[in-house]
């Protein structure tokens, strides 16, 4: 057999050809959706309701957010973020008046201290200090001035007060003036029933006017009479000593130096306007502008059938 030629194909290998980059357009665009899913995953776990309100109210009303700012627009209750008027509060200026009510309150602690002292330093005072009770309350600075056995404050069974208990109120009350706060005062008494008589006196009446005597001594003593604001007499309705209602620390007066607030409350409730201007020497107000003047004119007590008060 004839020999048969041999063929040696060769095969020329080409260069890969250009494809074009829209592949990585398309990758591009899944990195970036997937970094936008797992960032909204993100915000949905750490984000609070308030926060997610804001974010909702962006999307439905940006222009709205870009005038106000914030992450909690949609909850805010102020204006400025970092403070100033609540826009759902009555009451203007809340950081003013947080700095204010800190500055009444320093006032009314050091009116304490005066108090003390004074009760130190002066021996007609030091011998009844067990019976002179001070404490800074929510209603502000009280001063409690209580009966003892042997050492009543008003005489039996009337409200004419004892010599000792005039020093110290007429002390206090020239001691109080030095602030511009308004005060009130309660009358107490023990749960002995007063003795029935023809003309209705009883411990209530007795109360009043026990707390209108210590007001007038106060006054007496260099008080303002337009800083007293409320005077009352609550009979045997608060006892101080619960277990034994006759106790006769439970004969008290009750004397509070007000803080703004206690004093707006009261005010608030009685409906009245509070006085925009404050009397610069001591005048007499008139009906229409004294809250604490007791016009009522209650019946004296008898003398008769009253041995058994104390």
């Amino acid at each position: 057999m004839a020999d048969q030629p041999i063929i040696i194909k060769k095969i020329k290998k080409k260069g890969r050809e250009h494809h074009g980059g829209a592949w990585k357009l398309a990758y591009a665009d899944f990195v970036t959706a997937m970094m936008a899913f797992f960032l909204l995953m993100w915000l949905l776990s750490s984000t609070t309701p308030d926060q997610k309100k804001g974010i909702s109210e962006y999307f439905q009303d940006p222009y709205k957010i870009s005038l106000n700012g914030g992450e909690d627009v949609g909850d805010r209750t102020q204006v400025e973020s970092q403070g100033g008027r609540d826009i759902t509060s009555d009451d203007p200026g809340q950081v003013e008046d947080k700095t204010a009510e800190a500055a009444a309150l320093q006032q009314l602690e050091q009116l304490k201290k005066t108090i003390e002292e004074m009760i130190n330093t002066k021996p007609e005072m030091n011998e009844f200090k067990d019976q002179i009770n001070l404490e800074i309350t929510p209603e502000g600075l009280r001063i409690l001035i209580t009966d003892k056995d042997n050492r009543p404050m008003f005489q039996l069974a009337s409200s004419a007060t004892e010599e000792h208990i005039k020093e110290i109120l007429r002390a206090l009350g020239s001691t109080i003036n030095g602030l511009p706060n308004k005060i009130s005062i309660n009358g107490h008494t023990d749960s002995r029933p007063f003795p029935e008589n023809q003309s209705g006196y009883t411990n209530w009446e007795l109360s009043g006017d026990r707390a209108n005597a210590a007001r007038q001594e106060l006054i007496d003593g260099g008080l303002e009479e337009q800083k007293i604001l409320r005077v009352s007499g609550l009979s045997s309705s608060i006892p101080l000593n619960t277990d034994d209602p006759n106790d006769p620390i439970n004969r008290r007066i009750s004397i509070i130096v007000m803080n703004k607030k206690t004093e707006m409350n009261i005010i608030d409730s009685l409906g009245g306007v509070p006085s925009t201007t404050v009397p610069t020497e001591t005048t007499v107000p008139t009906e229409t502008t004294e809250p604490a003047e007791l016009n009522v004119e209650l019946p004296t007590a008898p003398a008769a059938n009253t041995a058994e008060l104390q």
